[in-house]
C-alpha cells in the first residue's frame, strides 16, 4: 500500500529540520515554493505542516510562514507528556540500560491498595518493585501494580524487557492516556539501598495512573527518580 503523500513530506521535512538543513529560528520556505518542491496539493502541505506543529518543530503565524523552533536537547529526556516506556527512552537517548525486578507478586486490593492506588477492591493485581539502570547506574526505582485481567500472564522476563511492549504485541492492548503527578520526596531506605543518589538526600517521584483503549485503569506506578538523572520534557501551546 503506497505511504499517503503528507506523511512523506512531513517525514522529508522532520529529517531536515533535525539535521540542520533548516536551522533553529529559521522560516521554512513559502508555501508555494514546498508545493513546487514536493508536487502536491495546498491542502497536503499544510497537513505535513501541521504534524511537524504538533510535535513542536515548527510554530506558524499567518502572513509570516512556517519558524523552526525544533532543538536537540541532549539531557536525558523524559517525554512528560507521552508514555514513553524506559526503554524505549533509553534506546532514543543513546543509553545502555536494564532493568531488575527485586518484587513480583500477586495480590487482591483491599483497603490499603485501594487508598494507595485507586484500584476497586476486590481485583487481583502484580505488584512488581523495579530497579532501572542506564550505563550500569541504577537510577529509577519503580513500585508497579497491574491489573491481571489487563496484563495477563505477565512474567518477571517480560518485566525486565518491555511490559509495555508485551501488551501492545501480545495482548492487544495499548496505554492510551496517563495522568502523572511529579513532587520531590526525602530519600527512604529503600532509596538508599536500591538507587545511586550521588550526595542527594531527595527524589523525584512520577505517580502514574494509566488508562486502557477501554477507559479502564489498569496500571499504577510510582516512579523515585535520582535528581542527577532527573530531566523531563514536555511542550504546550497556549489555547
Amino acid at each position: 500500500m503506497p505511504r499517503t503523500k503528507y506523511i512523506e513530506i512531513y517525514e522529508d521535512l522532520k529529517k531536515k529540520i533535525e539535521q540542520n538543513d533548516y536551522q533553529y529560528q529559521q522560516l521554512l520556505p513559502s508555501e508555494n515554493t514546498l508545493i513546487i518542491v514536493y508536487d502536491c496539493s495546498r491542502n497536503t502541505l499544510r497537513r505535513a505542516i501541521g504534524n511537524l506543529v504538533n510535535e513542536g518543530y515548527v510554530q506558524t503565524k499567518h502572513g509570516k510562514g512556517a519558524r523552526v523552533i525544533y532543538q536537540d536537547f541532549k539531557g536525558n529526556e523524559y517525554m512528560f507528556g507521552e508514555t514513553e516506556t524506559f526503554k524505549e527512552f533509553a534506546i532514543r537517548n543513546n543509553k545502555k540500560h536494564r532493568t531488575d525486578v527485586t518484587v513480583f507478586e500477586e495480590l487482591v486490593v483491599d483497603e490499603g491498595i485501594h487508598e494507595h492506588t485507586r484500584f476497586p477492591i476486590g481485583v487481583e493485581v502484580y505488584h512488581l518493585k523495579r530497579v532501572r539502570y542506564l550505563e550500569g547506574n541504577p537510577v529509577i526505582m519503580d513500585y508497579n501494580y497491574f491489573r491481571k485481567d489487563i496484563a495477563k500472564g505477565l512474567t518477571i522476563d517480560v518485566a525486565e524487557d518491555s511490559i509495555y511492549e508485551y501488551l501492545d504485541r501480545e495482548l492487544n492492548q495499548r496505554a492510551v492516556t496517563a495522568k502523572r503527578k511529579m513532587v520531590v520526596e526525602r530519600t527512604t531506605e529503600m532509596d538508599e539501598k536500591y538507587l545511586k543518589l550521588d550526595g542527594f538526600n531527595s527524589v523525584v517521584v512520577v505517580t502514574s495512573h494509566v488508562f486502557n483503549a477501554d477507559g479502564v485503569m489498569f496500571e499504577h506506578t510510582q516512579s523515585r527518580h535520582t535528581p542527577g538523572n532527573f530531566v523531563f520534557f514536555d511542550q504546550t501551546q497556549r489555547k
